[in-house]
């Protein structure tokens, strides 16, 4: 199926190595508990106080860290390892707990009491308004046992998950179909790029251009978060000599391209994205993009933006725009994609000869610590039936047939067209707002009259991402059984640290309140806008269920199957197509520009200057300038709070 040039430079872009090793010993259970309990307070102290966590940051930090130490130390960290270290960090940095915090402002908040929905919200979330423990400010608290509990429960059934349907379209993807994964590299590069900083910096080149890549990052980021941040303590202005996020333009251009967000983005770290993206994706977005900047102005002009008005910026324009078309547009590409991979794999049952091989199914590399293919469908189907028996037992007046559709229908099929996304473009698919209109709908046509179906842990998952997760894995040599032990060690460590920092960030003081600024600005808008969806299935009416239009996701779904194909037809790139949708999909264009400079960069100078062995610098030099911008933005967030603390204090 798959005999397009830029895919198979993509797949053969990093080999699986031929042995794997599982990289779990006592180091991996150090750094579990170092990430659970020095990097997932700062995270949540941070999210509290400036809206930002550390961020890919804490992965680099903690591997440089631990490297350095086996340095000193006379050993080395092998890159499964590694590996496994910036594995848990992702885990571990999600701080489930922190979503505690979140609810018992909900239920104490001003907007709940506005909204009337006070009464509404379940006891399983947050304790009623009487309970002691708001006075007492803890959670170690009766009342907040069930709702711990459930979180507890809900995120066991999570991590067990987390090895069924998404490591099952792994193997489909990557073993069967052999689909390229583009952005998988970048992950696995960069922490073989560590790797080889312990081991070899001398000969090999991972470490060096990895190095280049953070000296570029650590200097755009001093001019692009650094210097503002420093400033805006000790000026009243920041100085901005960047333009975060964007140079808006929209207002300028209104009057010849009505209905379209314009603007420029100068974020350097789109170059270095579209130089890993493959070339032909990213033309495909350029495409898609022009083709919505002549587009809206007509739909503008024949009343179907009708939301849109003069004076807009891009984000009230993109907004505006997605309710009145791109919503339901995006949807039909979506089922587009789908179809046609649905399809190709049906036909390659059908083939005597040349079709896909799907023996690879039940015959895995040997070493690499494969699950069994039908083990991991059961563990869909458990954790699936799980949720929805959660479910109906927390919603009892909600039909369950929709929890029946959510997990067996939606899930796979959502999670099959991402997965192929992100194995042939690195692109994730989300259909908008799917979870929002059956919650409508379940109000409008069920007569369902509640908010507790907005709480419930319903199997409503996007599995597509986890694929490049296990394809990681597979680069870098690591054992899934590495990863199947670090997740038995990192689960009780962030569950306990989250849950201890999180009694303690509310101990220290209410949230919000003036010791978390952030919490204190923004967390009543954002419960305004909760809250305000949540009363659609008491009141049965929505501008959300309005939005959607059958005619207009058929459109897309035409258009769609139409593109993909014209484009086999004429023989063009695979990867056009995709990148097309990702253009149609009308999200802030402002940063195309940035990132088709850096294609044509890749494209015709760097490949041309180093050849195929750019497709291997190209994905280690992002992960060092990531890493670079995380450090400096860490830097600065630590002068933020160190100065501002200083500056509360009484003398």
């Amino acid at each position: 199926m798959y005999d397009d040039k830029e895919l198979r430079e993509y797949r053969d872009l990093l080999k699986p190595p031929e042995q794997f090793e599982e990289g779990f010993d006592w180091k991996t259970v150090v750094g579990a508990i170092f990430i659970g309990f020095l990097m997932m307070p700062g995270s949540m102290y941070l999210q509290l106080v400036i809206g930002q966590g550390i961020g890919p940051a804490a992965r680099w930090v903690t591997i440089i860290l631990f490297a350095e130490i086996a340095k000193r130390s006379y050993t080395h960290l092998k890159q499964q390892e590694i590996f496994l270290l910036y594995y848990m960090a992702g885990a571990a940095l999600a701080s489930p707990f922190q979503g505690l915090l979140w609810n018992q402002y909900l239920v104490q908040s001003d907007a709940a009491r506005m909204l009337g929905l006070t009464e509404f919200i379940p006891h399983w979330v947050a304790p009623s308004l009487g309970s002691g423990s708001y006075l007492e400010r803890t959670f170690l608290h009766r009342d907040w046992l069930v709702p711990i509990l459930l979180l507890v429960g809900a995120q066991l059934v999570q991590r067990i998950d987390h090895f069924g349907l998404g490591y099952s379209l792994y193997r489909i993807t990557s073993d069967v179909e052999k689909l390229p994964f583009p952005m998988a590299p970048v992950g696995a590069l960069g922490t073989m790029a560590l790797a080889e900083s312990t081991e070899d910096r001398k000969t090999g080149w991972k470490w060096r251009v990895f190095s280049i890549g953070g000296v570029i990052g650590l200097a755009f980021g001093f001019f692009y978060v650094l210097l503002p941040a420093l400033s805006g303590l000790l000026f009243q202005e920041p100085i901005r000599l960047i333009p975060i996020p964007w140079i808006e333009l929209t207002r300028h251009t209104e009057d010849i391209l009505p209905a379209v967000a314009t603007g420029l983005q100068f974020d350097l770290g789109l170059v270095f994205v579209g130089m890993v993206l493959p070339f032909w994706a990213v033309i495909g977005g350029l495409l898609g993009l022009i083709v919505t900047f002549i587009a809206n102005p007509v739909l503008y002009e024949h009343g179907i933006l009708h939301r849109w008005h003069p004076g807009m910026e891009t984000v009230e324009t993109v907004f505006a725009n997605n309710f009145d078309f791109y919503m339901s547009f995006g949807i039909g590409l979506g089922l587009a994609i789908g179809l046609v991979g649905i399809y190709y794999v049906a036909k390659s049952f059908h083939k005597a000869t040349g079709g896909l091989d799907f023996s690879a199914l039940f015959n895995p590399p040997k070493g690499r610590g494969d699950i069994n293919f039908w083990v991991s469908i059961a563990i869909y189907v458990g954790s699936t039936l799980a949720y929805i028996g959660l479910c109906v037992w927390l919603v009892p007046s909600f039909p369950w047939i929709f929890f029946v559709a959510y997990g067996f229908i939606y899930t796979p099929v959502v999670s099959y067209i991402t997965a192929r996304m992100e194995g042939v473009a690195g692109q994730f698919i989300a259909l908008p707002m799917v979870r929002e209109f059956s919650f409508i709908a379940g109000a409008r046509f069920f007569g369902y009259q509640g908010i507790e179906i907005w709480y419930a842990p319903i199997p409503i998952h996007n599995y597509g991402e986890a694929t490049v997760q296990f394809r990681q894995i597979e680069l870098t040599g690591t054992s899934l059984r590495g990863i199947i032990k670090a997740e038995l060690v990192v689960f009780p460590v962030v569950m306990i640290a989250s849950l201890l920092f999180s009694q303690f960030l509310w101990q220290l003081a209410p949230i919000p309140s003036p010791q978390y600024p952030f919490a204190q600005e923004l967390w009543h808008l954002q419960a305004l806008n909760t809250l305000l969806m949540q009363t659609s299935t008491l009141e049965g009416n929505s501008l959300f269920f309005e939005a959607l239009s059958g005619p207009v996701v058929m459109s897309g779904l035409g258009l769609g199957l139409l593109l993909y194909g014209v484009l086999n037809v004429l023989g063009l790139p695979v990867l056009l197509v995709y990148g097309v949708v990702r253009g149609l999909g009308q999200s802030t264009p402002h940063g195309m520009i940035l990132e088709v400079i850096g294609a044509l960069l890749g494209r015709f100078y760097f490949l041309k200057k180093y050849g195929k062995e750019w497709r291997h610098y190209a994905p280690v030099l992002l992960a060092g300038f990531s890493c670079g911008m995380g450090l400096t933005g860490m830097f600065a967030m630590g002068c933020t709070l160190i100065l501002k603390s200083l500056g509360r204090l009484a003398y």
